[in-house]
């Protein structure tokens, strides 16, 4: 047993290192990419050219409707077969950044249909153009309403990072199986790196619930 709790002091840090230096810049870097996309497609669904609508459709339904890992798996060891070989970490990027996108996408289009159609109306009224009215008032009447749930997704992602182990991405995750393949304390090991999973998403609820109150706050003025 006092084997036991050594071994447990002794990886705690190594692992939340590893989460640090491989899970947050993994999810920060995928999320980052993936908004842009999903504000893409969000704004793709919301044309009313029929060819670019369907495209978006299309996009979030595939996403949608199919695992990551099989994501990950096709992008990493799938590309290699017509000649195209990512190394793990940019791979893992890459699928990550796509689900998000095709999540977010859905979040941010319900979010600017929230935004009443007054708003449009007026920037109409007054000459502003249909990109100004969206990025000068649309969208951040939008990106308000939008923050609860992308804060969700952002925290489910640093979860399903974990997927990255798979293609050898140095993260908490793989810094969990390897300690666990060297001692043999599968059990322990995994549930440690269950515990420092579980710190990290509280630690980032606080987070978006201060920045919900800070909003909240900011649209009561």
């Amino acid at each position: 047993m006092n084997d036991l709790w050594t071994l447990l002091l002794d990886s705690f840090w190594p692992m939340v290192l590893a989460g640090i230096t491989g899970t947050i810049p993994l999810s920060l870097a995928s999320f980052a990419i993936g908004l842009v996309i999903a504000l893409l497609m969000a704004l793709l669904r919301l044309s009313p050219n029929v060819v670019l609508s369907g495209f978006a459709r299309f996009y979030i339904s595939i996403i949608r409707g199919t695992p990551l890992l099989v994501q990950l798996f096709v992008i990493f060891y799938g590309l290699p077969a017509v000649g195209l070989t990512i190394d793990p970490f940019p791979a893992a990027i890459i699928a990550f950044s796509l689900n998000v996108g095709g999540y977010a996408a859905e979040v941010i289009r319900a979010a600017i249909l929230s935004v009443p159609r007054g708003q449009w109306e007026a920037a109409h009224t007054v000459g502003l153009s249909r990109g100004k009215t969206l990025s000068r008032i649309i969208l951040p009447q939008a990106a308000r309403v939008s923050v609860p749930p992308l804060s969700n997704t952002f925290i489910s992602l640093v979860k399903d990072s974990s997927l990255a182990s798979l293609i050898l991405v140095s993260e908490l995750f793989r810094q969990a199986q390897n300690i666990a393949a060297f001692s043999y304390e599968f059990m322990a090991v995994y549930l440690e790196a269950a515990l420092i999973y579980w710190l990290f998403c509280l630690v980032l609820s606080f987070a978006q619930n201060a920045l919900e109150k800070r909003l909240d706050r900011h649209v009561a003025h």
